[in-house]
């Protein structure tokens, strides 16, 4: 079935069972010079870049300073750009439940496939209970697949010490729209993953820890026909590739590939380090690294971290120490004009 096919929520754990097999990266918002709007050029470059490089995919993010209105446009250039074999998520980052489920009506409208649980900057569940019932009335208020997702800085540490409490989760698993689940909490170790596999990939859900440096680890235990999100497009089309010969029975080919990338995982691990304590992701850091990779770059609207000369050169050496581009670019200019200049 084509990506942006309507499937009735009822069928919807069957279809992502069949379907959503790959890797499923993100897609940041290109902007005009200034950020005063859309650069729709360069999100369809952007969605070409993506299939050339194998993804499943991507995530449209929604933390970019986009208004409701950009956000439709937003979805409607990739899922036309897509043509039906590149599937998109909504990432359900907005300022109140009654806003998220308006653009996720839009987003099954125009043919968007899933939707990215997230939670309001305002947001403060006193009890798991408050947070079931939030999470419930998004995932049911919703025609989109949902995948359900926790991430240290929603601040749910108070709730269970591991960052999120696992029965919100299995409470929903039998939702039947809600299709996977994203674990990214629990750190440090691994136990909280292996936690979220055991309770719910037996319950008709695809499970993940999306940390790339994990994946292979679970591909191996689990089997993982979809990963997702992250920006593993920073690494070219190497997650992809590695999973593909994992999956295929190619192991040592497969941890080939992933230790090829090792000086690059080690330079993203510094660069993400610089960034701990924010609570929010380095949006125009990620933006860059997708551009040493050929896709567009250009402006981030505020609110975003600032990039400097620094960390493009860190990010760029960790590529070419890697192999996977010949040098560092010598203008880190042309990254904020963009590759579709608008």
């Amino acid at each position: 079935m084509a990506a942006g096919a309507k499937v009735p929520p009822s069928d919807m754990k069957a279809w992502a069972q069949e379907e959503w097999r790959g890797v499923c990266n993100v897609i940041i918002p290109s902007f005009t010079e200034g950020a005063r709007g859309l650069n729709e050029a360069g999100i369809r470059h952007d969605v070409r870049r993506n299939m050339e490089l194998g993804f499943w995919g991507a995530l449209l993010v929604s933390e970019a300073g986009t208004t409701p209105a950009e956000m439709r446009r937003f979805m409607e250039v990739a899922v036309d750009e897509g043509r039906g074999r590149h599937y998109t998520v909504l990432h359900g980052s907005f300022d109140s439940l009654e806003t998220t489920l308006a653009v996720a009506r839009d987003a099954r409208a125009i043919g968007v496939d899933g939707l990215l649980v997230a939670y309001p900057n305002s947001f403060y569940p006193r009890s798991v209970a408050e947070l079931l019932a939030y999470t419930r009335a998004l995932c049911e208020g919703t025609e989109l697949a949902v995948i359900l997702f926790c991430a240290p800085h929603y601040n749910f540490a108070r709730l269970h010490p591991s960052g999120f409490p696992i029965e919100v989760w299995t409470e929903l698993a039998d939702v039947p729209n809600v299709v996977a689940a994203k674990y990214e909490v629990g750190q440090p170790g691994v136990v909280g993953s292996r936690q979220a596999f055991e309770a719910l990939a037996g319950r008709g859900l695809l499970v993940c820890d999306p940390y790339e440096p994990n994946v292979l680890l679970w591909e191996e235990l689990y089997g993982t026909p979809w990963v997702g999100t992250s920006n593993y497009e920073y690494y070219g089309s190497t997650v992809p590739a590695y999973l593909e010969l994992a999956r295929a029975g190619r192991r040592e080919e497969a941890l080939a590939r992933y230790w090829a990338i090792q000086p690059a995982r080690q330079a993203r691990e510094q660069l993400r380090a610089q960034a701990a304590g924010a609570n929010f992701n380095h949006r125009y850091l990620w933006k860059f690294q997708a551009w040493l990779q050929g896709y567009n770059g250009g402006p981030v609207r505020a609110p975003a971290m600032k990039l400097t000369d620094a960390q493009m050169r860190r990010a760029a050496e960790g590529l070419v120490a890697a192999g996977l581009i010949p040098e560092v670019p010598k203008d880190f200019g042309a990254f904020f004009e963009g590759r579709c200049p608008a």
